[in-house]
């Protein structure tokens, strides 16, 4: 199982998600660095715990669909391997990811429906990865949404038949809480009942611990971000996957 270190960005920013409550995230305090920019503390992580791969969830291009280009670019040519979410809701903007060498993401709350998806994944070849956006177990839907179930369960299985084969389930209520998260039950039965799927994981990461259990759960990766920068995860704890 891979550890994948989440940036938050904000106002070209990395903060600190907590509840998915954006109005309240704030810079970034991280004993790795004190620099909130995102190719310092991608660095710092890097250094420390050598990960190569990034998960960056761009807030300026979710809520006001002003993707930090910049920011991908230079990460991407300083060595990085991205999954981002940009607020991803139409093919252009899946390409332009792919081009400058990053996988998109494409989230339920920014995704208008299910065909939408299906011709994303068709435009991609597949190298994308759907993420089941739950906020306290209810589904995150944009406001234009259409033909989304309201069963999280469901919705996986709308974009199964879409094409998608990689998955990342996060309720956006655990994030930053060190709650060990409360999608257990929901991502092991996606996993029997897709056992194929690429799942990812995460959301309220305590330690060791919460980790061990996402690789029961099939987990093939998840994200991690407060852990990390509040020193309860060290190189030592991530040794033991």
């Amino acid at each position: 199982m891979q550890v994948l270190p989440v940036i938050d960005l904000l106002g070209g920013v990395v903060v600190r998600g907590i509840a998915g409550q954006r109005s309240e995230y704030r810079p970034l305090q991280s004993k790795l660095t004190t620099s909130v920019r995102p190719l310092d503390v991608s660095r710092a992580m890097r250094s420390t715990f050598g990960f190569t791969n990034l998960y960056l969830a761009d807030l300026d291009a979710i809520v006001d669909r002003q993707p930090n280009w910049n920011c991908y670019q230079a990460l991407v040519k300083d060595g990085f391997s991205l999954l981002v979410d940009a607020g991803v809701r139409d093919v252009a903007l899946s390409l332009e990811l792919r081009r400058i060498g990053a996988e998109p993401i494409i989230g339920l709350e920014s995704c208008p429906n299910p065909k939408m998806l299906e011709e994303i994944v068709t435009a991609n070849q597949g190298q994308v990865t759907f993420s089941l956006d739950l906020k306290n177990g209810r589904t995150l839907l944009s406001s234009d949404s259409a033909g989304w179930s309201d069963d999280p369960a469901e919705v996986v299985r709308q974009a199964v038949a879409s094409g998608v084969s990689r998955l990342i389930v996060l309720d956006l209520a655990d994030v930053g809480t060190s709650s060990g998260g409360q999608t257990d039950t929901l991502c092991r039965s996606l996993k029997a009942e897709f056992p194929q799927i690429c799942l990812t994981c995460g959301g309220g990461v305590r330690g060791v611990g919460d980790l061990q259990k996402c690789k029961t759960l099939g987990a093939s990766r998840v994200l991690v971000a407060s852990a990390l920068h509040d020193g309860r995860l060290t190189v030592a704890d991530l040794r033991q996957l």
